[in-house]
């Protein structure tokens, strides 16, 4: 089995800054993209930031130029820093990685979302 276990989000200022982590752990042989989504109340969910594995990123243009995505792969760990953090920006925020397993199976995993709270 795999889990993806998130961690720092929380609420703060707009301006201010957060940054989420997010480590995978189980039966994992490699892990192609991994990234970071967020639903917002009433709405679907988005996708924010992507990486592979070769460190190409791509972001929604929302966050552009605010927002950093970064990968550890030898720790199976990415991360999600966000600057200018504005109160559009509130929204549950989701780990997501392309995993391939010990077994060669490759599925999708999430991990169980983190609460993202700006204040205006």
């Amino acid at each position: 089995q795999v889990q993806l276990v998130e961690s720092g989000g929380g609420l703060v200022q707009a301006g201010g800054s957060l940054r989420l982590s997010c480590a995978a752990s189980g039966t994992i042989r490699s892990i192609n993209a991994m990234g970071w989504y967020r639903q917002a109340p009433g709405k679907q969910r988005e996708l924010v930031a992507t990486i592979t594995s070769g460190d190409n990123t791509s972001y929604l243009d929302s966050v552009k130029g605010r927002f950093t995505i970064s990968r550890d792969n030898a720790k199976n760990t990415v991360a999600l820093q966000m600057n200018s953090l504005k109160p559009e920006d509130t929204a549950v925020y989701y780990c997501n990685a392309d995993v391939v397993r010990l077994a060669y199976t490759r599925s999708q995993y999430w991990g169980q979302g983190t609460q993202v709270t700006v204040s205006s």
